[in-house]
């Protein structure tokens, strides 16, 4: 049986969106923060990659050799010419997870990757899952895996059923309509939130035992369509608790290494001081994870599991930690000394983040071991560093750099796959993310800066005429106004507008892309 005919959502794609949580190298400062041995990263695997944006992004900027599926053809088929166009040597399948699992022809893996699908999928295929992980996961790899979970999706559990029992009404009545499938769906959904909009206004008994539904429910009417079809309308959708999980993995011989989400490294924005206290007396570790979910009202895990897991002493650990290497990927002057965590939003001492900063503005590559260097005469210690620079990644502001080796061999993938991607963005801006073979991961830039770089790569060296360029193309290209950044072409997007924001390209953003080697 099929992905489809398990109760998938037919007839309409999902995004292109980037998940940083994806990539292996990420996994490296958090696991060594838990103490634990990081994998070699020789082999790496996908399964359920959507179009292929992430896979694409992390088998192009690294020497890992990566695999994966995704049931839906024309997902498979997009992602396919992205790796054609990269050459990574990617190979990645239009299967069904029984189909790819069952394949003779597949490595073991360092490292195995999952998002969101466990959350989406059937108990045959988590089954499935759970075995080929059992079976090809080498000894001390990591599976990288998000997931749905309670308490934070409770309330939200009455409303997907409300949705998905109007949907599913809706497409028995018009079943042979003779719409294109993708119009259905969308017509189907939009309906169905609006069905829920009308029941929430009558104030049922629900709402009023839960006063923030009526608000949930209008952010969710804001959501992206093709989001929506997948996370809220497949026939299987089940969010899991951690001890759900722990379970359904143990078999193959997984146990949980740490969060993915690197913000959850640091207690002191999510959890108060009571709720530290509390977790700290917890030793054992299905039930500290719950209580800490439960303190959160978490909705979605990030989570690493390892398969045989290998502690590090604590000598090893100062060592591989000062040895890690970040860079910042912001303007100095623009990075915010503020993080959102599960308590709120929370300012970051500037005695501490302000001298760090200092020592990375030069957007050079620094070992965790130069930034202690920096800053030693200001009493910052290691510890401090770490759990800023894991705060400062997690915020977007610093990425995580792989060694001179591995730079050497992501470049030219690298580079084809972001000429690519910036050819398409002449016609659409679908794919908002480029790759870094520095970091090896994926970095937001939109249409419009993807089009500054192309008119670069086309010999044209000044913003004014980077600015000419974008507007001829954003002119005559047929995608929807709305994908470019944002705003409209016109009258946002004029000349003027576009030769200010070539200017200022120029002159913050560029130098960034050149030391990330993406420009």
């Amino acid at each position: 049986m099929s992905e489809w005919e398990a109760g998938s959502i037919d007839g309409i794609e999902y995004t292109y969106g980037y998940c940083d949580e994806l990539d292996p190298l990420r996994l490296r400062l958090p696991l060594l923060q838990s103490g634990l041995t990081p994998p070699a990263l020789r082999t790496a695997c996908e399964l359920g990659f959507g179009h292929g944006v992430s896979v694409n992004i992390h088998a192009a900027g690294s020497a890992t050799r990566w695999f994966g599926t995704d049931f839906n053809p024309s997902h498979a088929s997009f992602a396919r010419q992205l790796t054609q166009c990269a050459g990574s040597q990617a190979r990645l399948f239009a299967e069904s997870f029984a189909e790819f699992c069952m394949r003779d022809d597949l490595p073991n893996f360092d490292f195995i990757g999952m998002h969101g699908i466990w959350s989406w999928i059937s108990d045959e295929n988590r089954a499935l899952i759970a075995d080929f992980i059992r079976r090809k996961l080498n000894d001390g790899g990591v599976v990288s895996m998000s997931y749905n979970t309670q308490p934070g999706w409770a309330t939200m559990l009455p409303v997907r059923e409300l949705m998905n029992c109007h949907f599913q009404a809706s497409a028995r009545l018009s079943a042979h309509s003779g719409v294109p499938a993708e119009t259905q769906v969308q017509t189907h959904i939009a309906a169905a939130l609006d069905f829920v909009k009308t029941v929430v206004a009558t104030q049922p008994g629900y709402a009023v035992v839960n006063p923030l539904l009526a608000e949930r429910v209008d952010a969710l009417c804001k959501e992206n369509t093709h989001y929506l079809a997948h996370e809220y309308f497949n026939r299987d959708w089940q969010p899991m608790t951690f001890s759900q999980v722990t379970s359904s993995l143990a078999a193959s011989g997984l146990t949980y290494g740490c969060s993915a989400d690197y913000r959850d490294h640091v207690d002191e924005i999510n959890l108060n001081p009571a709720q530290r206290a509390l977790l700290a007396g917890v030793p054992d570790t299905v039930l500290r994870e719950t209580v800490r979910d439960f303190c959160i009202n978490r909705s979605m895990r990030r989570d690493y599991w390892v398969k045989g897991r290998r502690t590090l002493s604590d000598e090893a650990q100062q060592t591989a930690l000062r040895a890690h290497r970040v860079m910042l990927a912001l303007p100095r002057d623009s990075v915010l000394l503020k993080v959102r965590g599960a308590l709120g939003e929370a300012t970051l001492p500037e005695s501490l983040y302000g001298p760090i900063l200092d020592a990375l503005a030069s957007h050079h590559p620094a070992r965790l071991a130069d930034i202690e260097n920096s800053v030693r005469v200001r009493g910052i210690t290691l510890p401090l560093i770490v759990k800023a620079v894991t705060l400062l990644v997690g915020a977007g502001v610093l990425l995580n750099v792989q060694d001179e080796a591995q730079i050497d061999l992501a470049r030219p993938s690298s580079d084809r796959l972001n000429a690519a991607i910036c050819e398409q963005a002449l016609q659409h801006g679908d794919v908002q993310f480029l790759v870094s073979p520095v970091s090896g991961s994926g970095v937001l830039i939109p249409r419009v800066p993807q089009l500054f770089l192309l008119a670069r790569r086309r010999h044209l060296r000044e913003p004014t005429q980077w600015a000419e360029f974008a507007e001829a193309a954003l002119r005559t290209s047929s995608a929807p106004a709305h994908i470019t950044e944002g705003v409209s072409v016109s009258p946002l997007n004029t000349s003027g507008d576009l030769i200010a924001k070539a200017n200022r390209f120029a002159e913050i953003h560029l130098p960034i892309l050149q030391a990330l080697e993406i420009a």
